[in-house]
């Protein structure tokens, strides 16, 4: 009798399928990363500047970001609503299917769910089903769908906070490297994703310093920088440009938009990060086949 994974090599609807169902159970998790992860850095931040100043906390006007919970964390308090406190149960906590029986709202006092929450639930399950559709059964589609997670997550988390967190970033990052030496990531060599990783960094580095001595503004934080660093560690030098100029085009016309559509102020700044996240998705996926195409452009000329 044939294996799961055997069945999984011989079909490609199949690894998709339950790459799909696993994206579902992921991006659960991923919406508590969302959530959690700011407010976690954000009571730390709090707690050494205090520390720092030698300030007792209770003698602060400025609240505790998560104040009546001692232990907060990924895994602590369980699940709750965050109005009337209460606790949601495993069958109220399944993906998607949970939100549409409840019709988006808390069981008891009946407050909305956001909707953003099957949202990342659905788009984990997709992202993650192109990627095993694309992979196969192989250890590079674990690696791709681990780095797909985490692009998810910053590009949520830099919409909602214009943060790029380095508990992300760095590991991600780390994680490129290390597994273009073990074989077991996306087919990158140690010597493509040790040039991306750098190059990656120093682009936007350079770029961010120009623009400061030109305009005397900051163009870009830091976790751009360790993100297209990331970024390069997993796909090689190879796609930077592909990426640079796919995030700066969706950059560009989706401020655009905004400012034209949506009246917004064009001097309040725009996260980068998620244009580099859907950059780096789509140069995982369909990367070889954009530089091929304008190689090909380019010679035919």
């Amino acid at each position: 009798m044939a294996t799961l994974v055997e069945l999984m090599q011989g079909s490609a609807a199949l690894t998709a399928a339950l790459a799909g169902l696993l994206g579902l159970l992921v991006g659960s998790f991923l919406n508590v990363v969302i959530y959690r992860l700011p407010l976690m850095l954000q009571r730390e931040w709090r707690s050494q500047c205090l520390e720092y100043l030698q300030v007792d906390p209770k003698k602060v006007k400025t609240a505790d970001p998560v104040a009546g919970h001692e232990t907060f964390n990924l895994l602590k308090p369980d699940s709750h609503c965050p109005v009337c406190q209460k606790p949601v149960r495993p069958w109220q906590n399944i993906p998607v299917l949970s939100y549409l029986l409840l019709g988006g709202r808390c069981s008891q006092c009946q407050t909305k769910i956001h909707w953003r929450y099957p949202v990342v639930e659905i788009l984990t399950a997709l992202l993650s089903a192109l990627v095993a559709w694309q992979f196969g059964a192989t250890w590079a589609c674990l690696a791709a769908l681990a780095f797909t997670w985490s692009l998810v997550s910053l590009t949520v988390i830099d919409i909602d906070h214009q943060l790029l967190p380095d508990n992300i970033t760095l590991p991600l990052l780390w994680l490129g490297l290390l597994l273009s030496v073990t074989g077991f990531g996306t087919g990158v060599t140690p010597a493509d994703a040790l040039l991306g990783a750098s190059i990656g960094y120093l682009s936007l580095w350079s770029i961010y310093w120009v623009f400061k001595l030109l305009t005397g503004r900051e163009g870009m934080g830091y976790g751009d920088f360790k993100l297209l660093a990331a970024i390069g560690a997993w796909l090689g030098w190879q796609q930077l440009l592909t990426v640079i100029i796919l995030s700066s085009l969706t950059g560009a016309v989706i401020g655009i938009t905004l400012a034209v559509i949506a009246g917004r102020d064009k001097n309040i700044p725009m996260s980068f990060g998620p244009y580099l996240a859907v950059a780096g998705f789509i140069a995982l996926i369909w990367g070889d086949a954009i530089s091929n195409t304008y190689i090909s452009m380019l010679v035919t000329r």
